[in-house]
């Protein structure tokens, strides 16, 4: 059975992970390769070769697009002086395409066992890729994400957005659930920013405070405000990275929380009131709603009540900030539906063979959406924010330190 090398330079895998085509390049490159195997194969030799048992020789090659499901490939068949070859390729790759493409994902990103890799491949197209190729690939994507990882943060990022998604991995003998935390940052220019990931055992405050020192080191500074869900370890991590940095409890994820306290009967009543607490001009008008429902409340949903005194004034602390800044800013959304992107993706894996596997996958997918976020539209105008701040430093008001400190001890009283 023949067995195919394929090479990437650096510029196909940056074409791979950066560029428009993505996945398109790494799949033109195996087709091509993989046809050139297959005219070897009929001649007897390859390229420039002297053999004994040579039966032809080349000569050139042909253009030809093939359309698949990942975008138009435009490949390079190759020709024999006689005209008699014909490649068995776009038969078999009309029939396998979709397991194909995921295959070839699967190898680039290591999800899967090299053996693995070489089972799949070998059933669809006849021919196994070397475990040297695989290995290859590997070592060069882990470099690419390990410089993006590691790349300086040079301008200042005044918002951050930080949360984690679960995904398994197979580790001491079993599978186990797997964190993968990733904190985004709006830049000073106003764009959207991927700053850092981390894959942690457990989603703890220590590995929350190792995230947030690594980007410190990386020359992260002057948040002014982040938003997260209410896990304690996060939220008191964010507190000692950046003091007097405003944190806001994620109001889609209060929401939730309040809701799943809210009896089933009384929970269309309870979206009414929390639109009406969390859409507040101010935190006071927010809290003298909820003291005018709180009868109700105490009556109808007494534990959704609870929910409500205990996190309210942190799920507003987005109130804040100017006007134009809160919608969007008011919610973890934006990383949901990046996580959201990566789950849809990494669900081609399942599970991780191990946390390497993970890092280089999740890397992968986060540097290119960082690569469109950072180079594509501005996200927030960034204007009114520089001079808010600028108006709030001349204002004389209690250390940020010891105000926060405050507003993070404070349960809802009434009046």
């Amino acid at each position: 059975m023949t067995q195919i090398e394929v090479s990437f330079d650096e510029k196909t895998l940056r074409e791979v992970l950066f560029g428009d085509k993505g996945v398109e390049v790494l799949l033109e490159n195996v087709m091509n390769e993989m046809m050139e195997a297959e005219l070897t194969e009929h001649i007897g030799a390859g390229p420039s070769e002297q053999t004994s048992g040579r039966r032809g020789y080349r000569n050139g090659h042909y253009q030809r697009e093939l359309t698949t499901r990942v975008g138009t490939l435009e490949l390079e068949v190759p020709r024999d002086r006689e005209g008699i070859f014909q490649t068995e390729l776009f038969l078999r790759y009309q029939r396998s395409e979709k397991a194909l493409v995921l295959a070839l994902m699967q190898m680039v990103l290591q999800g899967v066992s090299t053996r693995r890799v070489k089972e799949i491949t070998t059933e669809l197209c006849g021919r196994e890729f070397s475990r040297q190729t695989v290995s290859n690939l590997t070592e060069r994507l882990g470099e690419q994400v390990q410089a993006w990882a590691e790349r300086p943060l040079e301008e200042e990022y005044p918002f951050l957005v930080a949360d984690a998604m679960q995904i398994d991995v197979r580790r001491q003998g079993a599978v186990r659930s797997t964190t993968a935390m990733i904190v985004v940052g709006i830049s000073e220019e106003g764009y959207r920013e991927i700053l850092g990931f981390k894959i942690a055992l457990r989603e703890t405050g220590e590995s929350w405070k190792e995230l947030f020192e690594d980007l410190k080191d990386r020359g992260l500074q002057n948040v002014e405000y982040a938003v997260s869900d209410a896990h304690e370890g996060l939220e008191k991590a964010l507190r000692a990275s950046f003091p007097g940095c405003i944190w806001n409890r994620c109001q889609a994820h209060f929401r939730r929380n309040v809701l799943d306290k809210t009896p089933p009967g009384y929970r269309d009543r309870m979206h009414e009131l929390l639109d009406q607490m969390l859409e507040a001009d101010s935190q006071q008008k927010a809290q003298q709603r909820l003291e005018q429902s709180a009868e109700e409340l105490e009556e109808k949903a007494p534990a959704a009540l609870d929910v409500l005194e205990g996190g309210l004034f942190e799920a507003t602390a987005v109130l804040a900030l100017p006007e134009k800044y809160r919608r969007r800013l008011r919610t973890s959304n934006m990383l949901e539906r990046l996580i959201q992107e990566v789950r849809r993706r990494e669900k081609v894996i399942r599970i991780f063979p191990n946390i390497g596997s993970a890092w280089r996958l999740v890397g992968a997918l986060l540097a290119e959406k960082h690569e469109e976020w950072s180079t594509g539209r501005r996200y927030l105008t960034m204007d009114e924010f520089y001079e808010w701040r600028e108006k709030q430093v001349k204002e004389p008001q209690k250390p940020a330190d010891e105000r926060h400190s405050e507003s993070s001890n404070r349960t809802l009283q009434p009046a």
